[in-house]
């Protein structure tokens, strides 16, 4: 028999939505399958995911997107995040060099094909083959890329300081003409994000071959060769892009997660640099969906889920609560059925943000908030020893 204790304590259990899948007959969208036939478990994981997902756009939020690991060698960019993009879905992204400039073997005409990862390294490297996993490309696709970015950031536009967003708008432009006069059918994500006004940063700009090129342009061409990639400016260029988001559109904000590294805590850490270095108010992201295959529980920022980016700040009580999640997975083996579902919905058909075009006006935004806390701000440039007491 059930006692009254135990008929309160079960109340939040006979709440919880039953384990009950429709039969699958094969007719079925992308949605329908998502709603009723992934119950637990990872598949579990991935339903809540979608369903966060389709909140980002029920809820017009601006959409941060991060992109780690070997991606545009995949293709994921041409089978999911250009689709997203040309529908209005990503608002800025976060990558890494390495995405973006194997984006460009295609373009020039290398192409990337299926290899056997157990084939023999030492073999592959005789026949200069360049191998990730199981991708493999001819190593004068890296030459002639390499040609290709060294010819384009000798042009007049690039001889100033910048940051990594204008460098990539720079870059997506010119790519974007070549792309034209050689009737490229399927676009670079640079040039993409150029067409649609999406900011693209660069954490670890250093850590990639198009930056290895600037580096080989400045001890050839000395003085004569100015580029040079202010990252002071580019970090408070993220927050202020953030801070104006959170203050335009609909004042919502979203952080998709694709794998983790740098690209994610580029992203994330926008918040805590207006909230706790700047005393600029925030409130973290409204909703944090993540995929990622890392483990939890070794002090790694990649499988860092939206609870202890909370403690720093990044993400809001209300992600933390109701709107987040971590899909423990391979994000190649997931992110296109759910792009199908997103592009299904009718609210994905949305106009662009175009936050390129709002660059200066979040420059501008955040000077101002800066500037009323200016003399709080003044009070945490000193420090003395005296103050140190033990904990």
């Amino acid at each position: 028999m059930v006692t009254k204790s135990q008929k309160q304590l079960r109340s939040g259990y006979e709440k919880a939505r039953k384990v009950s899948p429709k039969p699958i007959t094969g007719k079925e969208s992308a949605v329908d399958l998502l709603t009723h036939a992934f119950g637990a478990y990872v598949g579990r994981q991935e339903r809540t995911a979608f369903e966060l997902m389709r909140r980002s756009l029920d809820e017009n939020a601006s959409i941060f997107l991060t992109l780690s690991g070997a991606m545009t060698p995949a293709g994921l960019h041409q089978s999911c995040l250009i689709p997203l993009i040309e529908a209005g879905i990503i608002t800025c992204l976060t990558t890494t060099g390495a995405n973006l400039y194997h984006d460009a073997h295609r373009i020039i005409g290398h192409g990337i094909r299926e290899v056997n990862p157990n084939a023999g390294d030492l073999q592959y490297r005789l026949a200069r083959v360049i191998r990730i996993y199981d991708l493999g490309f001819w190593e004068e696709a890296l030459l002639d890329t390499d040609r290709l970015f060294s010819a384009l950031i000798q042009g007049p536009q690039f001889q100033k300081k910048m940051t990594t967003v204008e460098f990539h708008w720079l870059l997506g432009k010119a790519i974007y003409e070549i792309e034209q006069e050689l009737g490229v059918k399927q676009p670079s994500l640079l040039s993409t994000c150029y067409k649609y006004g999406v900011p693209i940063f660069v954490g670890a700009i250093q850590d990639g071959s198009i930056f290895l090129n600037v580096v080989k342009l400045r001890r050839l061409l000395g003085d004569k060769f100015k580029l040079e990639i202010d990252i002071n400016e580019d970090v408070y260029a993220m927050a202020a892009m953030q801070h104006y988001c959170r203050h335009n559109y609909s004042k919502r904000l979203a952080i998709w997660i694709l794998g983790g590294g740098v690209p994610k805590n580029y992203t994330l850490q926008g918040e805590p640099l207006l909230d706790q270095i700047l005393f600029v108010p925030t409130q973290g992201f409204d909703i944090d969906v993540q995929f990622c295959v890392d483990p939890v529980d070794n002090g790694a920022l990649s499988s860092c889920p939206a609870g202890e980016g909370h403690t720093w700040g990044k993400v809001s009580v209300e992600a933390v609560e109701t709107g987040s999640v971590y899909v423990h997975t391979d994000v190649t083996a997931v992110f296109p059925w759910l792009t199908h579902a997103l592009l299904s919905l009718k609210q994905s058909k949305r106009k662009p943000f175009r936050l390129m075009d709002h660059a200066s006006d979040a420059t501008q935004l955040l000077d101002a908030a800066v500037a009323k806390q200016k003399k709080t701000l003044m009070q945490t440039l000193s420090w003395s020893t005296k103050e140190v007491t033990a904990t």
